[in-house]
């Protein structure tokens, strides 16, 4: 590690003065509780900047002053303090830490002591991002840090992830934390040209992170400022430590399936009921065998096929992953290599993710008083995607059809679909829909993702306790998407004779720190580290797309050979932001913390009435077990309450809204024209939260138990909503300043060691609740789609819509409960059979209310095993689908749920299934009846390994080596019915509409359930 960041690491009070005297060279090996080396310890003479890191095997060498006391900390162990005396030579063994975090918090534009920080912050290590069978370490961390909700949005591979940290802040806003690698902000904008989103975090290799560091608190963000407010996760890499080269070689490999299948009817089932509807509508007994005969290929029997078409698109998957890092240097110079091949396919048919990665770290002392270095990251990562959830060609929605459909055509021998065996054309009339398998094996849709994330520092130690800082990073992203269907697809795509679409997007941005460090400590009393500095950042989007049809052959799958170029578009966009921050945190005594914070921070997204904002911060704690009358005490080893309150902001919104915007598209016959589409917004400004934090941390019997607690409450303000104008001004609405929302919660995260010795048994366990609430929005409700909506009064996305009451028993008409306000005030709860009579209430709440986790790491000699259980508990999911697959045939032919065959069939059945009723559209309004409990535990992870001893690996030649096995998604436990609760589907996510992405929560539309994962791995040390 660099000098400048050693004194942070040490976990004492920070001392920057020493007296001048005759030194002496004292060395040693730093070992852990087997005698291993332990490479990369930092060891430091307290009271002093004097410091260095052991090497490969442990070992140091350090001039120290006479009567001198070493502090060693690293990663992972508890920090200890060594009196030298007059010893030349010192054994040293540290123990595994507690919390399994060490002392060095990463946290904006530097380090702090654990000890000392007064913010709400959640660190974790590799260990529990790495070597996991999934595309990006959100997934990796689901469950482990409490206030923090990662949701899937489906088992599709390389898509979109929701991270939500102390719940959402926005409406129309950004709601993804900003995520900040090795100090510099990254692109996290989805670039997808389709409305489901993909996820360009999974370009970073998870096994590349050393350690990921969660901001929560705006006294601990307050520092990133205007991109504050929905958290910040700070990502640091992997460094080179000192010593010899020491190579890590990785591989794993298994399979994935689903976690789930739905119940569909089979053959028998399907006619009975089928029938049952058709003559519940009025059709003739000749109309209906003619239907079934259309249906089942020609055949007479319409049992002679029994499909299941849920089969067909489901498939196991193989995974595999191959890992090589080098690591090593000098005191002068150390440096990270690594490299890392992944490919993955999904558990639907046609969905592959393909990844190759590269990373370069180098650090190097100049001199004694300057450093530099480098972290070059390049990737490249291929995405095989599939349609949107609500397209026909969406494999999952291959389950609407009949399963007395054969999979082949009998008349063709072909995949039923394919040709008219009349006509010898795409088939457009059978099966009753469009076979989605037809777009699996006569298409591809390839997102192609080339990225360079680097930057280069330099650090200069000025005077003693004095450092200043120079960054200068790039993040460049160029994605390409090319989709071909073949003429065979006709029926979904239009009779185009193929159909192409290409589109090119470049994502950069600059990004330039530049900040000083002061650290020093004032009669042994007094502990003072400021940090000032200023930042300039960059960005600049530039894409364009061509759409042709009309291919010769389907053998011509570039947009070279269309015949004819149906649509084109390109588009430009940009913005900067300047900023100048500080921060000061004192100490006193070393158990009086004051932190202080602030940003100032001018965009160009902004109006020009209010393009600057500032955003302070402040935190006050007090570390009150080094107080006399606790500092002994056998019980409490540690007790830190805290409390803070600061204010961050929100830019997150598209670039130039404040401005009077034209378009040049109004041209006629070749005439170029132009007309305005936006009105200027010149007040225009950022949304601003103001969150307040009290805290407490504790320690319990030499911290074999310890915890911590915390209370918050975030009040956003200048929410950036769509509201009404007059229409004198040629426009219905204008995006401006106007609404408010708030977000409550409490956090508890508790860490036991149970057991310690040879055999070790750590428990961690946290738990959050968030409650969301609208308090203003200055019109009327903003809808999503389906019920979801945006409420004053109601959480984000609440479900809103008629309330289902059952089955009438005398007929079998679906009802639905009036909830009309009677005279009296009173509300009336009579039912009706016409939905348009029922007032709309709220339904459900897709936000959880409560979420955690529970990590449980056993270790005995060289086997570990670690198993985290995942909960999410409260929340609402409307199956947007069910109104097609879970309604008795009253809207279609579809397939239906096995539940349907609970339908009433005569006067006096007591059931929830309405009559069944072709065409006949009872119960299928979208109501209450698809509103279920998503509530569910997971089973997340589970990973057994054995550690080699390290004697028999040296008799191989070998450092170190471990094999493992490990499960994704094991169990679920859950009430729903659907393929997954872990579920958002993507076309209401990802679309251009960013208030409509946030409002639409907690909806299923034949989306894929997340994949069950095994995989078996080797790591080896050389």
């Amino acid at each position: 590690m660099k000098q400048n960041f050693l004194i942070p690491l040490a976990c004492g009070v920070l001392l920057a003065t020493s007296a001048a005297a005759q030194t002496h060279t004292v060395s040693g090996r730093v070992t852990d509780a087997t005698g291993s080396g332990l490479p990369g310890v930092t060891v430091l003479e307290r009271g002093t900047t004097n410091g260095t890191s052991t090497g490969a095997d442990g070992s140091f060498s350090l001039a120290v002053q006479p009567g001198a006391i070493l502090v060693l900390s690293s990663i992972g162990f508890e920090s200890q303090n060594v009196v030298v005396g007059d010893r030349t030579t010192v054994a040293i063994s540290l123990k595994s830490s507690a919390t399994e975090l060490g002392e060095a918090v990463v946290v904006g534009y530097g380090t702090q002591s654990k000890a000392d920080l007064t913010g709400s912050v959640t660190q974790l290590s590799s260990k529990d991002v790495g070597n996991q069978p999934v595309q990006s370490f959100e997934q990796s961390i689901q469950g482990r840090a409490a206030g923090v909700f990662i949701e899937n949005s489906s088992g599709k591979l390389g898509q979109g992830i929701r991270v939500r940290v102390r719940g959402v802040s926005s409406i129309s806003g950004d709601t993804q934390p900003l995520y900040v690698v090795d100090g510099i902000p990254i692109l996290a904008d989805n670039l997808s040209s389709t409305s489901g989103a993909t996820n360009p975090i999974a370009d970073i290799n998870p096994n590349d992170i050393e350690s990921i560091t969660i901001l929560k608190d705006a006294s601990a963000s307050a520092i990133y400022g205007s991109r504050a407010s929905n958290g910040v996760v700070l990502i640091t890499t992997k460094r080179g430590k000192s010593g010899a080269t020491r190579f890590t070689l990785g591989f794993q490999t298994g399979s994935s399936s689903p976690t789930n299948k739905r119940e569909f009817l089979n053959n028998q089932e399907y006619v009975t009921l089928l029938t049952e509807a058709l003559v519940n509508s009025g059709r003739s007994a000749t109309a209906n065998a003619t239907r079934l005969r259309t249906y089942a290929a020609g055949a007479a029997d319409p049992l002679t096929y029994n499909t299941d078409w849920q089969d067909q698109v489901f498939q196991d998957a193989p995974f595999s992953q191959y890992d090589l890092s080098a690591s090593g240097g000098n005191e002068k110079t150390r440096f990270f290599v690594s490299g890392q091949y992944s490919n993955q396919n999904g558990i639907i048919v046609g969905n592959k993710y393909e990844r190759i990665s590269t990373r370069f770290n180098v650090d190097h002392k100049a001199n004694d008083r300057l450093a530099i270095g480098i972290n070059a990251a390049l990737s490249r990562s291929r995405n095989q995607r599939l349609p949107n959830d609500n397209a026909f060609s969406n494999p999952m929605q291959i389950v609407a059809l009949a399963p007395i459909t054969p999979l082949i055509d009998p008349r063709t021998e072909l995949l039923s679909g394919s040709l008219d065996p009349a006509t010898g054309q795409p088939n457009t009339t059978f099966p009753f829909y469009y076979n989605p398998l037809l777009s699996i094996e006569n298409g591809s849709y390839n997102t192609i993702v080339y990225r360079t994330l680097s930057n280069v520092y330099a650090q200069l130690d000025i005077v003693k306790g004095l450092s200043y800082r120079s960054e200068l990073g790039v993040d460049v992203l160029n994605q390409s998407e090319d989709q071909f269907l073949g003429r065979i697809t006709s029926r979904n795509t239009g009779p185009t004779n193929g159909f192409g679409f290409s589109a090119r997007s470049t994502n950069a941005r600059v990004v330039v720190n530049n900040f000083a460090t002061y650290r020093n400590t004032f009669n042994e009393q007094h502990s003072l580290d400021l940090t000032l500095g200023t930042s300039f950042e960059s960005a600049q989007l530039t894409s364009n797309n061509v759409t042709g049809t009309q291919f010769a052959s389907d053998a011509y799958k570039t947009l070279a050979n269309a015949s004819l170029i149906t649509a084109g578009g390109s588009n430009r966009t940009n913005n900067t932001l300047v900023s100048y921050f500080g921060r000061a945190n004192y100490a006193f005594a070393g158990k009086y913390l004051l932190g202080v914070s602030a940003r100032y921070d001018g965009s160009s997204r902004f109006g020009s009435n209010n393009r600057y904002g500032f955003f302070p911060a402040a935190s006050l704690g007090w570390l009150a077990t080094e107080e006399a009358f606790l500092k002994d005490n056998a019980v409490l080893s540690m007790l830190k309450p805290r409390i803070s309150i600061g204010r961050t902001g929100n830019q997150g919104f598209t670039n130039f809204a404040s401005r009077a915007l034209f378009s040049g598209t109004s041209g006629y016959v070749g005439i170029p024209g132009q007309r305005p589409i936006s009105l200027a917004s010149p007040d225009l400004t950022w949304e601003s939260t103001t969150q307040a934090d009290a805290g407490i941390e504790f320690g319990l019997f030499k911290d074999r138990i310890s915890g911590e607690v915390d209370v918050y409450e975030k009040r956003t303000t200048d929410l950036a909503l769509f509201g009404p104008v007059p229409g004198t001004t040629g426009f219905t609405s204008l995006f401006r300043n106007i609404g408010s929302l708030r977000n409550r919660g409490a956090e508890f995260s508790l860490t036991t060691r149970n057991f310690v010795g040879d055999f070790t048994w750590t428990t961690s366990f946290n738990a959050s609740r968030n409650i969301n609430r609208i308090t203003d929005l200055d019109g009327p409700p903003i809808l999503g789609s389906f019920l979801n909506r945006a409420q004053e009064g109601e959480p984000l996305g609440v479900f809103v819509g008629p309330e289902y009451a059952g089955v009438n028993p005398d007929n079998g008409d679906a009802l639905y409960y009036l909830n009309s306000t009677n005279a009296d005030g009173t509300v009336n709860r009579g039912t009706t059979n016409n939905i348009n009579e029922a007032t709309s209430v709220v339904v459900g709440d897709p936000n959880p209310k409560w979420t955690g986790g529970i990590t449980n790491t056993f270790s005995f000699k060289g086997f570990d095993l670690t198993a985290t259980l995942v909960g999410v508990f409260g929340n609402s999911i409307f199956d947007g689908a069910g109104q097609y697959y879970s309604v008795g045939f009253n809207n279609g032919p579809d397939n239906q749920t096995r539940d349907q065959l609970q339908r009433w069939q005569k006067p006096g059945d007591i059931t929830n299934v309405p009559r069944a009723e072709y065409l006949g559209g009872n119960g299928i309004g979208l109501s209450s009846r698809f509103v279920r409990d998503g509530s569910y535990g997971r089973l997340r992870t589970i990973a057994l390994g054995y550690n080699l001893p390290a004697a028999w690996a040296q008799k191989v030649f070998l450092q170190s080596a471990r094999v493992f096995v490990q499960g994704l998604n094991l169990v679920t436990f859950t009430k729903y019915k659907g393929w997954d609760p872990e579920v958002s589907t993507d076309y209401l996510t990802g679309s251009a509409s960013q208030s409509q992405n946030n409002i639409n929560q907690g909806i299923d539309f034949y989306t894929a359930p997340q994949p069950k994962t095994y995989t078996i791995g080797v790591n080896i040390g050389f």
